[in-house]
Parts: structure tokens; sequence; C-alpha cells
């Protein structure tokens, strides 16, 4: 087992888009999780987690019973440790330099040395207080809170590469107003299934930020925009960041790319060309777009998006759901992402309905 350590707010998202890096995850207390496994390159390009590690126990979330924890459980381990620890949200109060202290004196009287700087293995303890909220249930969309107060121990395994701040939308090559920031993009391209051998395609991909992230961790990319001056930044930022022999930030080949003057409700692919569509859908305030009514647009996107793929995540001003059901998706999940006071992003996961 293995215990993952979230970033962000909203722990359904990350859950979400950890689901793509590890097996059967579950939310046990605000900002934590265990999963069954983890695929640790994988972990690396995660957006909202920050840390996986495999399991050591988890009990109540004060020192003494961290420390008996510690103190019984087995380890097999060799080489020198040292002590990482956190208190999420700040909920618990504990001071974490007392944890570490604490605990890495247990494993030095188990016989461990510690070394701070460049420790063979790192021990991370994760302290949660608060409200835990269920999933909603299928019968009347609600959820249930329950007061928990968790403390998780584990060897770190792997954790997510921070260089997010190095793609900001304002510092590419190309950008226009309005360009997601790389972070929910990232998100969006793992909960997609990118990955090396799989191949993502944006039918409406503006300055291609989304396809940039899907690249990085090794997705091929199609990108097509029904606005020439778009297709051609989208192709200018796409070669600033994977046209290069160097592997991504997060340790894969960068993956191939192609981009197209087209129309999203048209696209020139086969049946099931490719393995997941994503798309940032157009705003109201763009309600006219070239020859069609957005809700011409979204819909023929939607349709077009079920023919070449059983996977697709689309992002919106609003819930598309009527129309993603009319174009034969089944809705898998659905997120709201608060940008600010007048714009909230909906996120809605969409399989195959068959």
């Amino acid at each position: 087992m293995y215990f993952l350590e979230f970033a962000g707010e909203d722990d359904r998202f990350a859950a979400c888009e950890a689901a793509s890096a590890a097996a059967d995850v579950e939310r046990i207390a605000p900002g934590l999780a265990v999963a069954r496994a983890v695929a640790p390159e994988r972990v690396r390009g995660l957006a909202f987690t920050r840390y996986a590690s495999e399991l050591l126990g988890r009990t109540d979330a004060d020192l003494e019973s961290a420390r008996a924890l510690l103190e019984a459980a087995g380890i097999d381990r060799e080489g020198t440790v040292a002590v990482r620890a956190t208190d999420v949200h700040g909920a618990s109060g504990i001071g974490t330099g007392r944890v570490e202290r604490t605990l890495g004196q247990v494993l030095v009287d188990r016989g461990f040395d510690v070394d701070l700087e460049e420790p063979d293995h790192v021990l991370r303890a994760a302290f949660s207080v608060g409200e835990l909220e269920s999933e909603p249930t299928s019968r009347d969309g609600n959820a249930t809170e329950t007061d928990v107060s968790v403390c998780a121990l584990g060897w770190l395994e792997s954790e997510s590469v921070r260089d997010f701040g190095s793609r900001a939308p304002t510092d590419k090559p190309f950008f226009q107003p309005g360009s997601m920031d790389p972070l929910l993009a990232r998100a969006i391209a793992n909960i997609a299934g990118a990955r090396p051998g799989a191949t993502v395609l944006d039918p409406m991909c503006g300055t291609g930020g989304g396809l940039v992230e899907a690249g990085l961790v090794g997705a091929d990319v199609i990108g097509t925009d029904a606005q020439r001056k778009m297709a051609a930044g989208a192709a200018e930022n796409l070669s600033s960041f994977l046209d290069r022999e160097d592997p991504s930030p997060v340790g894969v080949a960068r993956g191939d790319w192609h981009t197209a003057l087209g129309d999203g409700t048209q696209l020139p692919l086969r049946d099931d060309a490719v393995d997941a569509v994503v798309f940032d859908a157009p705003y109201g305030r763009q309600s006219k777009i070239a020859t069609h009514r957005l809700e011409d647009l979204v819909s023929g996107a939607l349709a077009e998006a079920r023919r070449v793929a059983d996977r697709a995540v689309v992002v919106a001003d609003r819930s598309w759901v009527e129309e993603a059901g009319a174009a034969g998706w089944e809705l898998e999940a659905t997120f709201e992402r608060r940008v600010h006071r007048s714009l909230t992003r909906y996120v809605l996961v969409l399989t195959d309905a068959e």
C-alpha cells in the first residue's frame, strides 16, 4: 500500500488525476489518500499530488501515536534516513520540527544514521485533521462528512516535478488572454490518459497549452483550431517545449506533435484515431465563433470527439452534460474549478457510453 499527499484544495479532483498514476485511490483525510499501487514515473508528472510513499501504517494525528507506530513497524531498509513531516492545511496544529526530531530519534535508536542533505531514504509523516467528504451518492447526489484525525507514515517512493511556473502562459512564445494555467492543463491531460504511447487530440487547441502538458508526460499530440493565428501559435509553443532531444522534466521522451487549421466539428481523422480528446470550450462571451453558434460548435465537437476517441475531458464555463449525453458520452465525473469571482470552470470527464 501507498499513501498520497495532495496539493490544492479540491481532493476529489486530485484523486481523479492521481488515478492515472495509482490503483484504487481512496481518500482517507483532507489532503491524503491511499492506493494499492503506484507508477513512480507517472507520479512525477502529476499536478495535484505532491508525494507518493510506501505506507508503513497510519494512526491518529498526534505525535505519541506516530512514535508508537514507528517503533512497532517492521523496517527492511538500509542506509541513511531523514524525516520530513507536514501538517496538512495547518489543521492539526502539530509542530513538524518536533515530529521530525522525535521520529528521527526513533530511527537512530533502531540503528540508522541520519543524513538531512542526501539521505538514502526519506520517511514522510503527514498529519491531517478535519472533515472528510464522501463521494456524492448516485441516488440523491449528496455527500456526507466525517470528522477524521490521521497520521500516515511511509517511505517516499516518488514526488511530482514542480516546474509549472516555468511555463506560465505569458512566458510562452505565443500568448493570448484566457489561456489555461499549466497546472490545470497538466491535470486535465493526465485525467484524459496522456502518457507515453498515447495520442491526445485537442480540436480547439488555442495556444496549445494543454497539448504542451500532454506532450511533456510523453503523449503524442494533435491540435486543430479554426483560427489560422491560433493553429500557427500553437505550433510555435509546441515546438518550443517538445522539439528537444533531452527528456522532459518528468524524465520521459517528449511526445511528437502536429497542428492543423481545422473545424472541430469536422475532424480530418478516421474513427477511433486517437486515445483521448481534450478541449477548453469557448466561453459565453465568445458565443459567436466563425460560422457556428456556441451550442452547435460544442455539440458538434462532442460528437466528433466521440467518433475519434472513447475518452474525453472537456473544460467550459458551463456544464455541457446534456450535449455530451446526446453525443453518446457517459459522464464519469464532473468538477467545478473556481478561477475568480466571475469565472468558474466546469470539468467534465467523459467515457464511452457503450
